[in-house]
């Protein structure tokens, strides 16, 4: 099983009323909730650590995550009120204005972690639940905790307006790549991260600090893979566009299910991936993207849909 460590929320995706009135329409989301629905849609073993709301909105994004095959019974249940995510949307592009104070997902702390069942071959971080205290300490310390015995993949998937300290957010982000197995960035994230320069040098100097696997997305331009003996590289599929929402989140759970099919989901299996491996993974990993950004919001494909 991968279990997916992270925030859940709702996305408030603008819409109209019958009546033709600007209104917000909830749907669930969070990057790493997305990637869990993702990996579940797509047929691998798949659970959900969280915080979870008992209020409507939390119920919402349980039904989901049981509705795509994910295991929600990792989550730790409260009161606390679920995060709200206000969408704007511009030529297709998401930005976003989170309500997330004293949230079920936030207010997650090392406490709450539980003791994880053998079965669990991965573990998947990444998403706004790194840049905030208390959960984010939480999960680096679930990575750490975890990381000599499973495989470990991290999203940073930054967002520089949300994080309150961003010097704090660096050194936790250092420290979880230092320790994963997997890493993916976008172009932002690995400048955000390492400052100008060649993509493929800064990507291949990341491999030096510890992953087996750094996967970056290029938007238009595809996306490219780098590990310790090997490297591919995959254009983007063409799609008529009609929003971004969970494309990136979507290409994760792409990359972690090809590798786990290949037989490649584990650290022998990462240490000694081939050209054809990590072709594989980025097939699968864009055609599924490609999907989800042809339809409103974020709904990852299912398996059959890319036959």
């Amino acid at each position: 099983m991968i279990l997916c460590a992270g925030e859940a929320l709702i996305d408030m995706l603008p819409g109209r009323t019958d009546a033709g009135e600007a209104a917000f329409v909830p749907l669930p989301g969070g990057s790493v909730f997305n990637t869990a629905i993702a990996l579940g849609r797509l047929g691998a073993p798949t659970g959900f650590l969280s915080g979870l709301s008992r209020d409507l909105f939390g119920q919402m994004l349980d039904r989901a995550l049981i509705a795509s095959g994910v295991d929600a019974g990792f989550a730790i249940r409260s009161a606390r009120p679920t995060t709200l995510a206000f969408v704007a949307l511009s030529d297709g592009q998401a930005s976003y204005a989170f309500y997330d104070e004293n949230t079920a997902g936030r207010m997650l702390t090392t406490a709450d972690l539980p003791a994880l069942p053998d079965r669990i071959e991965a573990l998947f971080f990444g998403g706004i639940s790194l840049a905030v205290e208390p959960c984010g300490a939480a999960y680096e310390a679930l990575m750490l905790r975890e990381a000599g015995a499973r495989v470990t993949m991290l999203d940073p998937n930054i967002r520089p307006g949300f994080a309150g300290d961003e010097a704090a957010l660096r050194t936790r982000l250092a420290a979880m790549i230092a320790a994963a197995d997997i890493v993916k960035l976008s172009l932002d994230d690995l400048r955000w991260l390492l400052g100008p320069g060649d993509a493929g040098m800064l990507a291949r100097d990341l491999l030096t600090r510890g992953p087996q696997l750094v996967v970056l997305t290029l938007g238009a331009e595809g996306a490219r893979a780098f590990a310790r003996n090997a490297e591919a590289e995959c254009p983007a599929r063409p799609v008529d566009a009609v929003d971004t929402v969970g494309a990136g989140d979507t290409f994760n759970a792409g990359i972690l299910a090809a590798l786990r099919a290949g037989g490649h989901l584990s650290k022998p299996g990462l240490a000694c991936l081939s050209h054809a491996a990590l072709v594989g993974a980025l097939d699968l990993a864009t055609r599924a993207a490609a999907i989800t950004v042809s339809r409103a919001g974020a709904n990852p494909p299912w398996r059959e849909e890319l036959a």
